[in-house]
């Protein structure tokens, strides 16, 4: 299985990625072994979706990654903490 998952780190931004193993990536996270999150730490894992083709899965990360993505991802996937409850 290979993983696309969303992160919100300490600063509010997220970081989305693709792994074939999401527990050790999320690990490897958490203690500052990944550059990009590094500077950005305590992170929480807020989404993850699992695909058998590795095609699909790096497709779909870079879709998130895109505006279009984004905002489909901030809509559809996680909500903001921040958010005005009603």
């Amino acid at each position: 299985m290979q993983y696309v998952y969303i992160l919100e780190c300490a600063d509010k931004s997220s970081y989305t990625g693709c792994t074939r193993d999401l527990k050790e990536r999320y690990k490897r996270h958490q203690i500052g072994n990944v550059p990009s999150t590094k500077a950005k730490l305590p992170i929480t894992l807020l989404f993850y979706c699992a695909f058998q083709d590795v095609n699909n899965a790096f497709a779909f990360e870079k879709y998130l990654k895109s505006g279009s993505g984004r905002a489909f991802m901030k809509k559809h996937l996680i909500k903001s903490r921040n958010a005005h409850r009603r």
